[in-house]
């Protein structure tokens, strides 16, 4: 008796992927029995499964999904598919509930603060030091400066610190600043939502193909200006219960390298691995499930893009060898069209739709797997 498995193995980038060696965290291993029965029949169900495919290798971010036979693995690459395979998995939640429909872009403040305070904290770890070796540079007949005191109520500080704090003290401030704004923005366009697009598909879509299709605005703006139309693929976050389950670990235990403790969600839990939750995305209303900022996939490439036409748009497809839609909870691939619309005041507008596509009819391999920190502000569409 022969027997066929499915088997799925993920080190998915974490939030802030660069602060890690891929190399020293886990793999998540998951296996499940396809079919049972004589080993020559074997071979005709694999023609009927989508292909194999290894994003990055073992030694970084990896994501792969191949068959085995009796335990063994199973070379494809030479498996003759007729046709294209569609996966006919229900979606995960987390497509419904933050990749799908209108969204709101950061504002750009986010993105350059955050860049000045890492240079602030690296000035003010120089003066500390400098401050600390002061006195024995004194010993030596070196004249210190900014050593001298300013008295603020009854205290002394160092002159040095009253010029560094600040630089700490007013990006902060201005992120507040960023984040109200930011809330403001996003109640008055709660209160006037756009009609959305009507996207008619002229092809299946496909992997490695061009993407086909029309689009329809049932609604255009005074204010809106350019409006370009780009499509992605990319890995969503595994379900933390899976990777628990597939490293032999309870949720209740301590969480494995690479994960953290789960963050609340104040809108849904269980939608990603828990990571990030807290930066992700500036502050958002609590009046819309899933937030008004769209968040990129931390492993992702995009493909062509062109201006809206009243004739067949044909996007490229994204030059790496990506496979198509897979959503089960250890590996999720996904696919989406994004309308972008440029506006007069308040940043650009965004428009998603998910899209079902189609496995290639060979193995798919990507030798290093793009990665980005998980910013919504850090990531243009």
């Amino acid at each position: 008796m022969a027997r066929l498995q499915l088997q799925q193995r993920i080190r998915y980038p974490p939030f802030e992927p660069h602060r890690f060696e891929p190399a020293e965290l886990p793999i998540a291993t998951s296996k499940t029995t396809l079919y049972s029965g004589k080993k020559k029949d074997m071979m005709a169900h694999i023609q009927d499964l989508p292909p194999s495919f290894t994003l990055g290798n073992e030694s970084s971010w990896f994501i792969e999904q191949k068959y085995l036979l009796n335990g063994q693995p199973v070379d494809d690459s030479s498996v003759f598919r007729s046709e294209n395979s569609l996966e006919e998995n229900k979606r995960p939640r987390i497509i419904k509930k933050q990749r799908r429909g209108w969204y709101l872009t950061p504002n750009p403040i986010h993105a350059a603060v955050r860049n000045f305070i890492s240079k602030s904290v690296v000035i003010l770890l120089i003066a500390l030091a400098y401050l600390f070796i002061e006195p024995f540079l004194r010993g030596f007949g070196i004249i210190g400066f900014g050593t001298g005191t300013v008295r603020i109520g009854l205290l002394d500080y160092p002159m040095l610190a009253i010029i560094v704090i600040p630089l700490l003290i007013v990006p902060l401030l201005l992120r507040v600043g960023a984040n109200l704004v930011d809330l403001v923005r996003q109640q008055n366009f709660l209160k006037s939502e756009p009609m959305s697009p009507v996207v008619t598909l002229t092809e299946p879509p496909t992997a490695a193909q061009a993407l086909k299709f029309r689009i329809q605005m049932n609604e255009m703006r005074d204010d809106w200006k350019d409006i370009n139309i780009t499509w992605r693929v990319g890995a969503l976050p595994p379900a933390r219960g899976k990777i628990f389950d597939a490293l032999g670990l309870s949720e209740a235990d301590q969480p494995p390298p690479g994960l953290t403790t789960e963050l609340p969600h104040h809108w849904e839990i269980g939608l990603d691995d828990g990571t990030g939750g807290g930066e992700k995305a500036p502050m958002e209303s609590r009046e819309t499930k899933g937030g008004l900022f769209l968040r990129p996939m931390r492993s992702m490439e995009s493909g062509g893009s062109s201006p809206l036409t009243d004739t067949i748009i044909e996007l490229e497809p994204p030059q790496l060898e990506w496979p198509g839609t897979v959503s089960s909870e250890l590996i999720r691939i996904h696919w989406e069209l994004i309308v972008r619309i440029q506006r007069s005041k308040g940043g650009p507008l965004l428009w998603v739709l998910p899209i079902a596509v189609r496995h290639p009819q060979t193995v798919s391999l990507i030798q290093d797997l793009p990665t980005n920190d998980g910013r919504a502000e850090s990531v243009q569409v």
